[in-house]
């Protein structure tokens, strides 16, 4: 496949799975309400219209035909009102519509990982029209209004038959003034180029109609246009006027010449358009549809991306050039502090080339902040899809429940937003799962609202964000939770834990609190993989629970891995960087500050708090290096829950540092436990550990 077509399958991934977003939120805010708004249906027909069509321009019949048949059915009860559907038959449509979503959402998997499309689309089929028949039954619905899938093929030669009448016959009398379009000859394809120009006019005009007005459904109505030319009507001389712009820089275009109607449209061809209601549905509402995906009688409350028009200011970039952008701003971080601190400046005073390299180092701030941000997008995206994951778990569970999202406009950077998906939907599932009661008495006993609340909240807090989920379900029974830890051996019977210490065996690999096996827990893998997950995105995952009252996970990520600010420190020789979000303070103590627990640990006392000290020169069992206290200065630092002292040689200063990741080789030792977690190019050339600061106390500990 070459890259141009590369790039329209890349747009229409895109375009659809923005609009199958759209249409989720569409069906649950529907659901909730028990029924659709003119609105709603209005944007259900242009989505599926849309969906239709571009699918079938990319040749995927399957996804084609169910958006049709959906279609079908918006086009019934856009005509007749939200009355032709029964009260009986809703929660039958709701179900079937997040059905279709999902499969949808299925294929277009299949479609990014190159697998071939599912062909077995007849159950989704058979669900709609059976719907279709319900809703027919309906005496407020004629059943000719729209045939079954079965009649589908002499719809097909109807359409044939329509698409070969004579072009001075497709006249419509609300739409006088047309443009006849002639391509240039044997450039092919001339269905998609009629469609791509009606897009196009769009952007000028949205009320007009077009003949064949099924272009881009029908390939049939190729060799019509080819031969007979394509006809676009518009209801003034001055809606034509403002489109012959689009008209004229259309791709492949050879000729054109404005025609007006002189008659009025001959009744046998309003009633073939009656007829083709099936076939194409936006034809039969002449003065409002047109053959477009969008309704031109009201503007779509929102519209998807890939159909802005074209005052919009916005612009959709392939991630991989955002990560070359990125990649180019840290060589010219580095290389800009190589230039600064060069070696052969020592000793000078050049006062101009200092002021210019202030004036660089802003600037090199100012583009790093740029590229930053055009990575930066809401979570909003991924706290929506939450809603869904609550919905179908309330019904199958048989548990009331609503989502509240709180602060979803917050920003981090996209391939944390990502990473952190998987991980948010987790730990929902568990609330729901595990957190909130199984029955609704409970909560009535325990004086709670009969209907469970999770609560999805994000925020920043300068350098990281904070994602919390919290329900105010039953909370964690630690008793439970520990005796099942001592049976698995992972917890000594004799010892005693705290009950943050019992809360992070939730977290370790196999451990699971569900006896039973079900769709969405018990099967071992749960928790492990979450702190996993955000790990590798350089977060901490931490739980909180309040027995009765609920349970709080917090993940905290840091806005972006690519640039930080870290202190330089030394140790004998080599060079280490601290995250300046870790540290605390920095301190200097006197031999006689250090008290020695019983098992030969050192703790210093700070602030009326005791934290433990690890010497870095004994961690990495490094040759040389201090060993006296007072040699050596104290990082007092702090990440998730631990919070201790790092004892170094010397403060370098701080320096804002690009995170190189280590290679495999190196990473093959697990490095990684012992909280080094990437490498950084300094100015003078020299290589600096990036610590991380969790690891390094779980390495010490481990050790000690």
């Amino acid at each position: 496949m070459g890259s141009g077509n590369d790039s329209i399958l890349d747009m229409y991934l895109y375009e659809t799975n923005t609009l199958l977003e759209q249409l989720d939120g569409i069906l649950l805010a529907a659901e909730e309400a028990d029924t659709f708004s003119e609105d709603n249906v209005n944007e259900i027909f242009r989505i599926m219209h849309t969906i239709k069509g571009s699918s079938a321009m990319m040749e995927f019949n399957s996804l084609m035909t169910v958006a049709h048949r959906i279609e079908d059915m918006f086009f019934l009860v856009r005509e007749k009102g939200m009355d032709v559907v029964p009260e009986q038959t809703r929660p039958d449509l709701f179900d079937m519509l997040f059905q279709a979503v999902d499969f949808f959402r299925s294929e277009i998997e299949k479609v990014e990982n190159d697998e071939p499309l599912s062909q077995s689309i007849d159950h989704i089929v058979n669900k709609i029209n059976s719907l279709i028949d319900k809703i027919q039954g309906n005496p407020a619905a004629p059943a000719a209004d729209i045939p079954a899938a079965a009649e589908s093929a002499p719809a097909e030669s109807a359409a044939a038959e329509e698409t070969s009448l004579p072009l001075a016959d497709a006249v419509n009398q609300d739409y006088p003034y047309g443009i006849h379009v002639f391509f240039d000859e044997g450039s092919g394809m001339e269905n998609l180029r009629a469609f791509m120009l009606l897009n196009g006019i769009k952007d000028y005009c949205g009320d007009f109609i077009s003949y064949p007005d099924n272009v881009e459904t029908d390939p049939s109505t190729t060799d019509v246009i080819a031969d007979q030319g394509f006809l676009i009507w518009f209801r003034s001389p001055e809606d034509r006027e403002m489109s012959l712009p689009a008209v004229k820089n259309g791709g492949s275009v050879r000729e054109y010449q404005p025609v007006d109607a002189a008659r009025p449209a001959p009744e046998a061809h309003a009633e073939t358009h009656d007829s083709q209601a099936p076939s194409a549905p936006v034809s039969a509402e002449a003065p409002k549809a047109v053959a477009a995906p969008v309704s031109a009688a009201k503007p779509a409350p929102a519209p998807a991306p890939g159909q802005q028009h074209a005052k919009e200011s916005l612009i959709s970039v392939n991630l991989a050039k955002l990560d070359q952008l990125l990649a180019v701003v840290s060589e010219i971080v580095i290389t800009e502090s190589m230039v600064t601190s060069s070696p052969d400046l020592r000793g000078l005073r050049l006062d101009n080339f200092t002021k210019s390299a202030r004036d660089l180092r802003k600037l090199t701030d100012d583009l790093q902040d740029v590229s930053m941000s055009l990575r930066m997008v809401p979570v909003s995206g991924t706290f929506q899809k939450m809603n869904r994951i609550v919905r179908d778990m309330s019904k199958k569970l048989g548990k009331r429940a609503k989502l509240t999202l709180i602060g979803e406009d917050t920003e981090v950077d996209k391939t944390i937003v990502d990473a952190i998906g998987d991980p948010i939907m987790h730990i929902v599932r568990n609330s729901m799962d595990h957190g909130l009661e199984e029955r609704e008495s409970d909560r009535i006993a325990a004086g709670k609202d009969p209907v469970g609340e999770v609560i999805l909240s994000a925020r920043h807090t300068g350098s990281e964000v904070i994602i919390e989920i919290k329900d105010d379900g039953q909370g964690v029974d630690t008793q439970a939770v520990l005796n099942k830890a001592i049976r698995q051996g992972l917890a000594a019977p004799d010892h005693e834990y705290s009950q943050k210490e019992i809360l992070n065996f939730l977290m370790m690999p196999g451990f699971s609190t569900n006896t039973e096996v079900t769709e969405y827990s018990g099967r071992g893998v749960g928790m492990d993989v979450v702190k996993k997950n955000v790990a590798d995105v350089g977060g901490t995952v931490s739980i909180s629970s309040d027995w009765g009252k609920g349970m709080t996970t917090t993940l905290k990520i840091p806005l972006t891995m690519a640039i930080m600010d870290g202190m330089e420190v030394s140790v004998g020789d080599s060079m280490f960087t601290i995250p300046i979000n870790s540290i605390q303070s920095s301190l200097k103590v006197n031999a006689g500050d250090v008290i020695h627990d019983p098992h030969q640990g050192e703790m210093v006392k700070i602030r009326d708090n005791f934290y433990p000290i690890i010497r870095a020169k004994e961690l990495f069992c490094m040759e040389q290096g201090c060993d006296n206290i007072e040699d050596g200065i104290l990082m007092w630092v702090e990440s998730g829950e631990h919070s201790y002292c790092l004892f170094v040689d010397e403060l370098l200063g701080e320096q804002q540092i690009v995170v190189k990741p280590l290679p495999s080789y190196i990473n093959s030792f697990n490095v990684k436990n012992f909280g080094i977690t990437g490498c950084s190019i300094l100015g003078d050339g020299s290589i600096s550990i990036i610590l991380d600061v969790t690891n390094v106390y779980t390495a010490a500990h481990n050790i000690y």
